[in-house]
């Protein structure tokens, strides 16, 4: 990075960055949101339309690709940037740390614990990309490829190249990347209840809190299930989502009737009991299973039930 002084030698605050090759392909509007973190979206297309921002000297609209080697005059913004965390959680840096299940020059992949939201903010200081950009301050470029809930563990990915980015958003959309969950919901679900296709459509509550229900007049969405075990009060199930829609796993068994334990948001009475009873420490739905293509080879990494739910199973006792 380069800041541009006039012939007097007065910095005017202007940078002049050069792309990487992890870099390389991104959009121009994506970049700037990622390194102006906390600036206005608005105040940023404003600086493009109006030529403050520039490529190789030259005007450029949000669309514009970037490429490795290109240089990209950002101006000074009276906004104030939002401030990265200068420390992060220790617990977190030790969690994320020992979470691990794949590194490679192009990707990480982590056993995301629950409780930590994957981005900051909402009074959030340091999320899972946050904390990982700090214990990572050489790597410029690192993006979720996917997200999980706050309270929801398992496996997710993190982009350290914006072309491994697109080939695996290429392959969401294509239905190549395959995620399995798993869930305890309450009572016995149904062996031939294989699929659940219901719309999902967003919706705010008066408290401005937002929810998902099924609707006719929201986007088509598809969960696959397969049952895992059975207790006489729950079942253990495999949930692949088909579709990738907001809270789709929760709203779908919600919609079953049978609510995953540990719910809060689309819970029952009769299942509020049962995960009081059990002592359900939070959302009973991990991240378990995660197939994908990674430089033409197929990856298949899996991640086991965390102690947490992994004790619940046995306060319920022998499976039938």
């Amino acid at each position: 990075m380069i800041d541009v002084k006039d012939p007097k030698g007065i910095n005017h605050g202007v940078r002049l960055v050069e792309v990487s090759d992890a870099e390389s392909g991104q959009r121009l509007d994506n970049y700037l949101l990622r390194v102006l973190n906390g600036v206005p979206k608005t105040r940023i297309y404003k600086a493009v339309r109006k030529g403050e921002v520039r490529i190789n000297k030259g005007r450029a609209k949000p669309e514009t690709k970037l490429q490795a080697g290109d240089t990209v005059r950002i101006p000074p913004f009276q906004e104030a940037i939002k401030s990265v965390p200068k420390a992060a959680s220790h617990h977190w840096v030790a969690r994320l740390g020992a979470s691990i299940v794949l590194e490679t020059d192009q990707l990480l992949v982590i056993n995301k614990p629950s409780g930590l939201a994957v981005h900051g903010g909402s009074g959030v200081n340091a999320g899972l990309i946050e904390t990982l950009r700090l214990m990572y301050p050489e790597q410029r470029y690192l993006e979720l490829v996917h997200r999980l809930d706050r309270d929801t563990s398992g496996l997710i990915m993190v982009a350290k190249r914006a072309s491994l980015l697109r080939d695996l958003h290429a392959q969401l959309r294509g239905g190549r990347i395959d995620k399995r969950y798993q869930a305890l919901v309450i009572g016995r679900w149904p062996a031939h209840l294989k699929r659940i296709d219901a719309p999902l459509e967003k919706f705010s509550l008066p408290s401005g809190e937002r929810r998902v229900k099924v609707s006719g007049e929201g986007r088509r969405s598809l969960t696959e299930f397969r049952v895992l075990r059975r207790w006489t009060q729950a079942t253990l199930v495999e949930a692949k989502p088909v579709t990738g829609r907001t809270h789709q796993i929760r709203v779908h068994c919600r919609h079953a009737n049978m609510p995953i334990l540990g719910e809060q948001k689309y819970e029952t009475p009769e299942s509020e009991i049962l995960t009081s009873s059990l002592s359900v420490p939070r959302l009973f739905l991990h991240a378990a299973k995660l197939s994908f293509d990674l430089d033409g080879k197929r990856q298949t990494l899996e991640a086991p039930l965390p102690a947490d739910l992994h004790g619940v199973c046995e306060r319920l006792g022998p499976s039938l």
